[in-house]
Formats: structure tokens, C-alpha cells, sequence
């Protein structure tokens, strides 16, 4: 029994956990594509025309967080702190320019680019993150908020409209990363809604997931890399010729949950994907471009929206690309970007999601913007 089984039975008795535990497999993809029909591989276009002008003399800025509804609505969370005095000439005393006002900073956009509802910041009976990072929306109409700021240990949520109704920790310093009651600079939220169970990927504080049942916000149960109990322990800059890290680093970048069972989740700089089962058991982990520092290769995925959710889409931040993995042996079978700022271009891709229709949806926080990609392949035929 693994030790995030073990963890989870004690803190909440009636999760029913399995008790098989699978052997380690590890498989280190390279860049190279492999063998695959043309028309069964997604590829995009870039729709420039996405989204369509703010209102009310707005602009965004670095982006948090990208997720797509059950509506098809794509949210989106940005920083209008990040916002340079140029950017937000408008609201100087005296202005400095027409433009600009920053925007809320939650946007819920149409699949076309209109603009169809705005909030967040401070409010009455709770405390606003430091630093807004991670956004999901479940289909009963909650929006789960996440930060990363130094005191950013809890996620926040509210109704679509805006409406605070509780939250898991609280804006206060983290504490370690076995600590169930604190998060530790959360950076994206998952929902499993057959099991109504809530996912963290915490985060850049801590290294770890961390589980809660997503009515009663109670602790279910969380784990490490490997599944092994998360530490705190000082790690060395990573070295792509070192041995792994038997440890996440910072920051556990996203988490997603495949339809089968699977959980994936984003050692963003370590350059891997890792790949448990619901209960923290380890399955296998993937590795792209190990050569990337600093920031890392890995800063989110999605699942393709065909019923075998045959691909895994990896947005890179450090190379600023974006690549389809094949998600049954995690072979890459195509990229599409490059480092810039034109359309379809990139300027440190942070976050992406993508809706049932195929088309892809990203944030850049260097870019401060976010675009929209068209599916041009028959890969949802």
C-alpha cells in the first residue's frame, strides 16, 4: 500500500482506495514524432479576431489562469496589478492617456470573443489572493480561484456570478507541505465529479496534491512525486544529468483528470508529466525537452475532447510551444508556436485549456494577452 493510500484512509475513513499498487514505469519521450495518421492529429490556426474588443476602456494583463466551462465559456483570471502605469494611463492623476483601465479579474468569454460577465477583487467577508493564479469552473456553477503571492495559502469560491461562499485555508504564510488544513501558493484546481472530490496542484509553496471533497471542503488525502510523502527538504538547481528528483520542486504546476482514472500532473521545473490513479499511486512519468531550465518545459496540459481522449496538449512557457502528445505511451506527435509576439506566437505561454469543439485556448503572462486556436484537422472526426 502506497503511502498516499495509507495517508488517505486515516484522514477520511470512507474513501474507498485501491489497494493494487502499480510498478514504476518510466518513459522519457523525445521530440521526435512518431508514425500517426496526418488527419487524426490535431493542428490549428490562430483566429485573430479572438476575443473581440474589451468594453469600458479595459485591459488585461499577465494571465493566472485559462479553463473552459460545460457551457463552452472560457474563463479566464488575469493580474490587473501587473499592469505598468503606461498600460493603465487612464486611471493616473491627471491621466497620462485615453487608454486604459484594467479589467476585472475574472472574464468569461463566449466561444466567438464577447465578453459575457466580470468580478473578482477584494469583497465584503473574505480576502482577495495576493496574486491570482488557477481558475476552474464546475458544472454546478461554482468558479474555484487560487493565487500564488507569498501569503497565498487557499483556494476561493463563489457563484459564476461572483458571490463569496467559502474557501479551503486562508490568506496567512504556508506552513509545510503536510499540513491539511493550509495550501502552499496553489496553482491549479481539477474537479472529479463522479467522486465529487476536488484536486490542487500546490503549488509553488508546497509539493504536493492535496484532495477535498468539493461540497464539505473537507481533507481527503494528498501525496508526492512518486507518491511518496512530500518534503520540504532543500533540492539543488535541477540538472538534466542529474538523477530525478525523487521530490516535486516548485512549482507543481497543474493537474488534470483523464476519464479513465487517470490524474496528470505538471513537475513544471523538472520537465516531466506524472501520472498517478486517483488514490496517489504512481503509474509513470513522461519527460520533454530536459534540457530546458529555469522555468521548465512543463506549465500545463488538456485533454483531447474525443471520447478516448486520445491526446494530451502540453503548453510550454521556457520554449513557448505547444505540443500533442500521444497520451497512451506520452510520444509527441506535433508542435505548433514559437517564441514572439505576433499572432499565434508566444511571450511566456502560461496556461491553456481547450473546449469540445477542439479549438485551443491559451494566457501568456509576458505577452499579457490571451488567443484562440482553431482545430484545421479532421482529429475530433
Amino acid at each position: 500500500m502506497s503511502w498516499a493510500q495509507k495517508s488517505g484512509r486515516r484522514a477520511a475513513g470512507r474513501c474507498i482506495l485501491s489497494s493494487v499498487v502499480v510498478a514504476t514505469v518510466l518513459v522519457t519521450a523525445s521530440a521526435a514524432s512518431l508514425p500517426a495518421q496526418a488527419g487524426d492529429i490535431p493542428t490549428f490556426q490562430v483566429d485573430p479576431s479572438w476575443p473581440k474588443q474589451l468594453p469600458n476602456n479595459w485591459i488585461i494583463g499577465q494571465i493566472g489562469g485559462i479553463t473552459v466551462d460545460w457551457q463552452g465559456h472560457i474563463w479566464v483570471i488575469q493580474r490587473p496589478r501587473s499592469l505598468s502605469e503606461a498600460e493603465k494611463a487612464a486611471t493616473l492623476t491627471p491621466p497620462r492617456a485615453k487608454c486604459c483601465v484594467p479589467a476585472p479579474p475574472v472574464l468569461e468569454f463566449d466561444v466567438d470573443g464577447n465578453l459575457l460577465r466580470s468580478w473578482g477583487g477584494p469583497g465584503e467577508g473574505y480576502e482577495w489572493v495576493g496574486r491570482e493564479h488557477g481558475i476552474e469552473v464546475d458544472d454546478r456553477g461554482f468558479v474555484w480561484i487560487g493565487g500564488n503571492a507569498d501569503n497565498d495559502s487557499a483556494i476561493l469560491k463563489f457563484t459564476l456570478d461572483g458571490k463569496y461562499l467559502g474557501q479551503i485555508g486562508k490568506i496567512a504564510p504556508r506552513t509545510d507541505s503536510n499540513d491539511t488544513t493550509q495550501l502552499g501558493k496553489p496553482a491549479e484546481i481539477a474537479i472529479d465529479k463522479g467522486a465529487n472530490e476536488l484536486y490542487v496542484a500546490d503549488g509553488y509553496g508546497n509539493r504536493r496534491v492535496i484532495v477535498f471533497d468539493a461540497t464539505t471542503l473537507a481533507y481527503k488525502r494528498h501525496w508526492g512525486a512518486y507518491g511518496n510523502k512530500p518534503n520540504d527538504d532543500k533540492q539543488p538547481p535541477y540538472d538534466p544529468a542529474a538523477p530525478v528528483q525523487q521530490q516535486f520542486g516548485n512549482p507543481v504546476h497543474c493537474i488534470k483528470i483523464a476519464g479513465d482514472g487517470l490524474v496528470y500532473v505538471c513537475d513544471r521545473s523538472q520537465n516531466r508529466v506524472q501520472v498517478f490513479r486517483k488514490d496517489g499511486t504512481f503509474v509513470k512519468e513522461w519527460f520533454y525537452e530536459k534540457n530546458s531550465r529555469g522555468d521548465g518545459a512543463v506549465f500545463d496540459l488538456a485533454l483531447w475532447p474525443d471520447p478516448k481522449q486520445t491526446y494530451l496538449l502540453n503548453a510550454d512557457g521556457t520554449n513557448n510551444e505547444i505540443r500533442v502528445i500521444r497520451r497512451d505511451d506520452g510520444s509527441v506527435v506535433g508542435t505548433f508556436g514559437h517564441s514572439g509576439r505576433n499572432a499565434g506566437q508566444f511571450a511566456l505561454l502560461h496556461a491553456m485549456a481547450v473546449d469540445k469543439l477542439g479549438n485551443v485556448y491559451t494566457g501568456e503572462v509576458e505577452g499579457k494577452r490571451i488567443q484562440k486556436f482553431k482545430l484545421t484537422s479532421d482529429a475530433l472526426k
